[in-house]
């Protein structure tokens, strides 16, 4: 956000404050509600940590200086009106103060999104008994035979099965899918990018 940017939104309707909705940029869950005026904003900008004005304090409040559970900034942008924020971060530990991912207990997310990060995470730690970990150790060819037999095994259930086995297997195929995509390196983002891309060049061709 530039200077001009900050200048811009409506400070004076609620007496230099704005209501900041910070997201989780990874599966999209709402996190918190806070607030911010221009010194919290331009602080936030400038550390990429996502700060606040506290108004039962009196003062500008980093969100984790106590806890260490950060907001590390992702983006930021008003709303239509320039009187509300929202901030895109990725949460370092629970939100919430009372050790939930979110202050809203049933806000809704990406839970493949989730899965992928506890992919990820059993890929750096290798945790004993894992069965993520068996197949990271198994290596990328073990891997993608795996994902090749559920493929089959969904196909299969598709012809032959009811939907809860169906569902069964799609949930497998899904879970190996991940875990072959970070494998190499990759995650699911990169596969939506590619059917996000070839969506858009279909939707310039079509009358």
């Amino acid at each position: 956000m530039q200077p001009e940017q900050i200048a811009a939104l409506a400070w004076e309707k609620q007496d230099g404050l704005l209501p900041a909705i910070v997201q989780d940029a990874a599966t999209l869950r709402v996190l918190m509600l806070g607030y911010m005026d221009r010194a919290a904003l331009e602080a936030t900008l400038a550390s990429g940590r996502v700060t606040f004005y506290s108004r039962s304090r009196d003062r500008l409040w980093t969100k984790g200086e106590q806890s260490g559970h950060f907001l590390e900034l992702v983006s930021l942008e008003a709303d239509c009106d320039n009187d509300t924020l929202l901030v895109q971060a990725r949460p370092h530990g629970p939100t919430c103060h009372l050790q939930r991912v979110s202050c809203f207990p049933s806000a809704p997310g990406d839970f493949l999104a989730e899965l992928q990060a506890l992919v990820n995470r059993r890929d750096q730690e290798r945790p004993a008994g894992s069965y993520t970990t068996k197949l990271f150790e198994a290596g990328v060819r073990a891997i993608a035979q795996k994902v090749g037999e559920e493929g089959v095994e969904t196909a299969l259930a598709a012809v032959v099965q009811g939907d809860a086995e169906l569902s069964g297997e799609v949930a497998d195929l899904l879970y190996h899918l991940l875990v072959l995509l970070q494998s190499r390196g990759l995650t699911l983002d990169d596969a939506i990018a590619v059917l996000r891309t070839r969506h858009r060049e279909t939707a310039k061709l079509a009358p």
